[in-house]
């Protein structure tokens, strides 16, 4: 069925049935300018659904803070006049969310089959871990380090020259499952990785004394309900006992000061925490391989969007790092290479103060584990698509981050400890 109506290009993808619930949804972004206006942004969100894109729990707007919104179509007249009312700068981001939804799918390449340069459904995700795999034997290893919620394997590939005592780097993508610009990098790295073995002196060299352990999806049941259900979905799929609200946030449902700051005790909030530290299969099943691995994972990279900006420890503490001078060197040398291809802009520093505060994330808790390097990326754009992003700029998105890694799994090979 999708694959037909891929094939029939972008008009037709407006018939596909759960796109037509966004008709008329409207994302506003405001500038706050004090308390008064964050209080208008509270009780807003107290009255109605409202879907934070940025950031991404209604707690977490402050004065002169930029604030990314979803609302629905019987609720935009009411919000407008309440942000005009109360003088509150506003604009219009997507006019009508449908329409954004059908443009994401603009590419030039049609296919039913797996395309680096469009966004790929998990079975095709799944195949095509198991086909490069089968192709690049002497570069690539598949295994399986668990299973999600509803029972899927969660596939796992292992991308380097085999040898003896190798240092390794773990990436991966597909956390939050609306982010679908985040699993196509985990694909393109794999691709640039085996295309390019041989003929790119950086990546042969990495490839050789390093080994990347590269998740393409870690939310695949998530994933998979954005594609048949409801595309702004973000959180896992799991049950939650004593509440008909579905799934945890997987990244405030780590071990780093866990449900305190900028994560929700409340099963129905789009950052709830979990019932405990790695109550969600999936992120168990990811911690789980780390401390397993411990000795020799070196470097941490986990791939999210949107916001343009390169993350490292803390988001759950205001307190910088040990290595916060060499964390902030690597990760301002790391935009500059990225910027290079494109100008594309990228923020960089400690996640609570370069954006906000978020308990329970992977990166800091990776860090805690005692892997110095830990890096969050959130890819383009900065707002214009939001979650969105046209399939024409996987492409460049790609090629730009792609830099930014290796630049950073460079640094780490000349700094193994």
């Amino acid at each position: 069925m999708w694959a037909f109506l891929v094939l029939l290009g972008a008009a037709a993808v407006s018939a596909y049935p759960h796109n037509l619930a966004f008709d008329g949804h409207k994302v506003f972004r405001v500038i706050l300018q004090n308390e008064g206006q964050v209080e208008i942004i509270n009780s807003l969100a107290s009255k109605m659904q409202v879907d934070f894109w940025q950031p991404d729990y209604v707690t977490l707007v402050k004065p002169k803070m930029q604030v990314d919104f979803r609302v629905e179509a019987d609720k935009v007249f009411e919000v407008e006049y309440l942000l005009k009312e109360n003088k509150v700068e506003y604009r219009v981001l997507i006019n009508n969310l449908k329409t954004a939804l059908d443009a994401q799918f603009d590419s030039k390449a049609r296919s039913t089959s797996h395309s680096y340069e469009k966004y790929n459904t998990w079975e095709k995700i799944a195949a095509w871990t198991e086909d490069i795999t089968a192709q690049n034997p002497d570069l690539v290893s598949r295994s399986v380090i668990g299973e999600t919620y509803e029972g899927r394997p969660m596939y796992l590939l292992k991308l380097g020259k085999s040898g003896t005592n190798k240092k390794a780097i773990f990436m991966d993508c597909g956390f939050h499952a609306r982010e679908w610009i985040s699993p196509a990098f985990c694909q393109w790295f794999v691709k640039e990785a085996v295309e390019t073995y041989g003929k790119d002196n950086v990546m042969t060299r990495l490839l050789n004394n390093l080994d990347f352990y590269v998740l393409p999806v870690l939310n695949i049941d998530g994933y998979i309900y954005t594609w048949t259900n409801d595309r702004m979905w973000r959180k896992t799929r799991s049950k939650n006992s004593g509440s008909f609200c579905i799934g945890t946030d997987p990244n405030r449902n780590f071990d780093a000061g866990w449900c305190s700051m900028g994560a929700s005790g409340r099963p129905c909030d789009s950052t709830y925490c979990g019932s405990a530290p790695e109550s969600e299969k999936e992120t168990k099943a990811l911690a789980d391989f780390i401390r397993e691995h411990l000795s020799t994972i070196k470097a941490y990279l986990t791939i999210h969007s949107y916001s343009q900006l390169l993350l490292f420890p803390y988001s759950y503490t205001y307190k910088y790092p040990e290595n916060y001078e060499e964390l902030n060197s690597i990760a301002s040398a790391a935009a500059k290479q990225l910027a290079t291809l494109y100008n594309t802009k990228y923020t960089y520093g400690p996640g609570a103060t370069t954006i906000y505060p978020a308990a329970g994330g992977s990166d800091d808790w990776a860090y805690d584990q005692g892997i110095k390097y830990s890096f969050t990326f959130e890819l383009r754009d900065t707002g214009y698509y939001g979650f969105l992003l046209p399939e024409s700029q996987i492409k460049p998105t790609c090629e730009e981050t792609l830099l930014a890694v290796k630049y950073i799994a460079n640094y780490v090979l000349d700094h193994l400890y």
